[in-house]
C-alpha cells in the first residue's frame, strides 16, 4: 500500500482553466473575480451579511479583532486546542489571548473555565469550531450577551456546515472562514469575513487594502484609488483574483465535496464505534463537513507509531497553545491537557479511496486485537 495521505489538496480542470482564464486577462490582483466570489459565498449560504474576502485565513481573524479598535490591555478568551494562527491573530492585533479549558466530549470552548478568566479588560470571546463542529455556540452568544462581549467565530475548518437548521454566516457577530490549500473548499490561499456590522464592514475592506478608504470598488472595476486618505494600520490582505477563480470554481463542487466526506466519515462512524478503548467526538455529523476526522484513545501514541509503520499518516490536532513559550500561562487547563495526549487525526481527505480507508480501519483494528 502507497503511502495514505492525512490530507491534500484536490483540484481538477476546472480549477486550472479559472486560473487561466484570469491569467489571460491580464489582470492578477484584487478585482472583480474577488467581488464574484464574494457574492457567489453570499448566494450559497444564503446569507444578508457582508462577505469581504482576504488573503487567509489568518488575516480575517486579524481583521476581525483590529476591527474592534481594541486597547493592548483588553483581553479575548480563545480555546487553547487550537491551531496557533488563532492566537497570532490575537496577538498581531496588540490585544492578550487569554487561553481557556475545552470540553471533554466536543473539545469546544468551555464556558465554566471561560467564566473563570473574566476581567474587567475582556472585550471579546473567539469561539473556535473544532473539527467542523460548531456544537455549543449558541451558549457562547448567551454567555458573550450577560458579559457584555462581542463574538469572532473562528470557523475556518466549518464552511458549508450547518447550525440550528442555517448555514454557518447566516447568524452571529463576526465569522472567519479559512480557504486554504486543505479545507472544505479551497481557493489556494483565502479567508472571508462575514459581518453585518457596518463599522467593521468598512473596516475591514479598507484595512485589507493597506488602509486605503473606500477603494474597495475601484479595485472590483479593475482600477486603483490615487486621492486618498488613511486612517488605520493597514495591511496588504485582498485576495487575488487568480485564488478567487479557484474559489469560485470550487464552491460549485461543494456538493460533491460534502457528500465524498461524509461518505468517509460515516465509514469510520460505523467501523470504529465498537472499539472500547477508541471514542469519538460528540458531533453532530449530519450537520458538518468534515475538514478533520478526530479520534481519541488512552493509547495515543502507539497507535500513531503502529499507523505510521503501515505507511498511514496521522496527525494531532494541536499542540495546545497555552504549552507554547508566546502564550504559556501560570495556570493549568486540565481538560486540554489530558485531551492533547489522547487526540489523533485520521485520513480524511477526498481523493482517499475505499481500499485505502478500508485499510486504516483494518489496521486500526489490528492494533487493538494484538
Amino acid at each position: 500500500m502507497n503511502k495514505i495521505r492525512l490530507s491534500k489538496s484536490t483540484i481538477g480542470p476546472e480549477e486550472k482553466n479559472a486560473v487561466m482564464s484570469v491569467l489571460d486577462k491580464e489582470y492578477l490582483g484584487m478585482g472583480e473575480e474577488v467581488k464574484n466570489f464574494e457574492n457567489d459565498i453570499k448566494k450559497y449560504l444564503q446569507t444578508s451579511k457582508e462577505v469581504i474576502c482576504v488573503s487567509t485565513g489568518t488575516s480575517a481573524l486579524h481583521l476581525a479583532i483590529e476591527a474592534l479598535d481594541l486597547r493592548s490591555e483588553d483581553e479575548i478568551l480563545v480555546p487553547s486546542l487550537t491551531y496557533i494562527a488563532s492566537y497570532q491573530a490575537i496577538s498581531g492585533a496588540n490585544v492578550k489571548p487569554v487561553s481557556v479549558d475545552v470540553c471533554e466530549d466536543t473539545l469546544f470552548i468551555n464556558l465554566k473555565d471561560a467564566k473563570k478568566r473574566l476581567t474587567q479588560n475582556t472585550k471579546a470571546i473567539l469561539a473556535v469550531h473544532y473539527a467542523s463542529s460548531s456544537k455549543g455556540m449558541n451558549k457562547v452568544y448567551e454567555f458573550a450577551q450577560e458579559n457584555n462581549l462581542r463574538v469572532i467565530e473562528d470557523a475556518a475548518q466549518a464552511f458549508g456546515c450547518i447550525r440550528d437548521g442555517k448555514k454557518i454566516g447566516v447568524d452571529g457577530d463576526i465569522i472567519c472562514f479559512s480557504f486554504d490549500g486543505i479545507k472544505n473548499i479551497t481557493s489556494g490561499e483565502g479567508g472571508a469575513i462575514l459581518t453585518s456590522d457596518e463599522r467593521v464592514i468598512q473596516r475591514v475592506k479598507d484595512t485589507r487594502l493597506l488602509g486605503v478608504e473606500k477603494d474597495t470598488e475601484r479595485r472590483y472595476e479593475g482600477q486603483r484609488s490615487w486621492d486618498f486618505d488613511v486612517k488605520y494600520q493597514g495591511y496588504r490582505y485582498h485576495m487575488s483574483n487568480i485564488f478567487a477563480a479557484i474559489g469560485i470554481a470550487q464552491l460549485k463542487k461543494i456538493d460533491k465535496i460534502e457528500k465524498t466526506r461524509k461518505i468517509i466519515v460515516n465509514y469510520y462512524l460505523e467501523n470504529l464505534k465498537d472499539i472500547n478503548e477508541l471514542s469519538i467526538l460528540n458531533f453532530d455529523y449530519n450537520e458538518i463537513i468534515s475538514h478533520i476526522f478526530v479520534i481519541k484513545t488512552n493509547k495515543r501514541d502507539k497507535l500513531r507509531e503502529y499507523l505510521l509503520s503501515k505507511n498511514i499518516e496521522c496527525g494531532i490536532h494541536y499542540k495546545p497553545n497555552h504549552m507554547l513559550t508566546k502564550y504559556k500561562t501560570e495556570y493549568s487547563l486540565p481538560i486540554v491537557e489530558k485531551v492533547y495526549e489522547q487526540i489523533l487525526t485520521l485520513p480524511c481527505q477526498l481523493d482517499l479511496t475505499q481500499e485505502e480507508q478500508e485499510f486504516v480501519v483494518k489496521t486500526i483494528k489490528d492494533f487493538f486485537n494484538e
